[in-house]
């Protein structure tokens, strides 16, 4: 992959990160060894340590080019919730693998160790297999309910002290990622792995993954509308048109962002229409200043006789990632407590609320936006 294929970036991303995740498991935990012999309990809080504020840094790091799944089950996942493509999930799962066994080989060469050695240490037992589960299962949750929620800022610190309290509160010392389960096994040290136990966990982590997407889907029914910004939002531009970062006929991806107070009417109304007559040719989303709880019944109403289902939509937050990721922001009625980003094409749409208003005084705003949104595509995507 060229270093002008966005999956290609993506990838690459993928690969050093799970690498440096990597080298910073192994490579702490021989450290630790050398700092705190014979203390278990200090070692494996040095290991810990190191391991959630080197988790933190990475994510921030590589999350804008990837998202930083940096583990085969959170890619997996984001596969079955339509955020990643296959071609991309397998992509990552490899780098991913290849990454931490580079991880692996540099954290030993570092402690000038043989650059590989296979981990004589034997982790086996229904207790460590049971807390494989239960670690995976609540990586997968805290990461897309952060998602979900909106609040992806916020994902490098919840899932570095989700790891970070699970090396303690698990009986395997929480490895709940199958690449770094893979890697620990070629470093005979304080993280190492008999190659025999690898099997088992890698099983037990996928029994958390099968239980985590079960559980997500019935908390968070709308999450394949999120899910392409696991674990924090980059461009994953392919998702949206078909696979290379590019539109139909190789043009380049504009991206729409409508904002309006609580993301319940018409943002999502707007987003719904642009996205129904773009077919692929521009990315859409909206947000809310102060999301609401709901979509208007009302809403849902009109663009049910359209033919559009908003009844799975959700109001969700703006945030900086959507903003400075959009071409154009298209505001609707929020005034001044709609930020103003520099650099952005703004449009300020008047139209009024469909709060309260009754099915027959909601259509004609639904018409306006219409022939607005169609207006903005004849300039987004020119015929021809």
């Amino acid at each position: 992959m060229s270093g002008d294929d966005p999956l290609g970036r993506r990838v690459l991303g993928e690969f050093l990160g799970t690498g440096l995740l990597v080298a910073a498991v192994v490579g702490s935990g021989i450290a630790a060894r050398k700092l705190s012999p014979g203390d278990v309990g200090l070692e494996l809080f040095e290991n810990a340590a190191a391991t959630t504020g080197a988790l933190v840094a990475i994510i921030l790091a590589v999350g804008p080019v990837s998202g930083a799944h940096l583990n085969p089950v959170v890619t997996l996942a984001d596969r079955l919730f339509g955020g990643i493509k296959t071609r991309a999930a397998a992509g990552y799962i490899l780098a991913q693998l290849a990454g931490g066994w580079c991880g692996a080989v540099v954290a030993n060469l570092m402690f000038s160790r043989a650059a590989l050695e296979l981990s004589t240490k034997t982790r086996s037992g229904g207790g460590l297999w049971l807390a494989e589960v239960v670690a995976t299962f609540g990586l997968l949750l805290v990461v897309f309910g952060v998602v979900r929620s909106g609040r992806a800022g916020a994902a490098p610190f919840a899932v570095g002290a989700y790891i970070g309290g699970a090396y303690f509160f698990t009986a395997s010392t929480s490895f709940a990622n199958p690449a770094v389960t893979f890697s620990r096994m070629f470093s005979d040290t304080f993280a190492g792995i008999r190659p025999s136990s690898v099997p088992a966990f890698m099983v037990a982590q996928l029994v958390g993954t099968g239980l985590a997407v079960a559980a997500i889907r019935v908390l968070y029914p709308n999450m394949a509308q999120a899910a392409q910004d696991v674990v924090v939002p980059h461009p994953a531009t392919e998702a949206a048109a078909g696979g290379d970062g590019k539109g139909r006929g190789g043009i380049d991806v504009p991206e729409v962002l409508f904002v309006c107070v609580h993301n319940a009417g018409r943002s999502q109304m707007a987003a719904a229409l642009l996205d129904h007559y773009a077919r692929g040719q521009v990315r859409v989303r909206s947000a809310g200043s102060a999301p609401g709880d709901r979509i208007n019944p009302a809403v849902v109403a009109v663009m049910d006789e359209i033919g559009i289902d908003l009844s799975k939509e959700f109001p969700k937050p703006l945030t900086d990632d959507a903003a400075k990721a959009a071409d154009v922001i298209v505001t609707m009625g929020c005034g001044d407590t709609c930020p103003v980003y520099l650099g952005k094409r703004y449009l300020d749409w008047e139209l009024p609320d469909p709060a309260g208003k009754s099915v027959e005084d909601v259509r004609p705003i639904r018409d306006e936006i219409d022939r607005r949104v169609r207006r903005l595509l004849q300039e987004l995507v020119p015929v021809g």
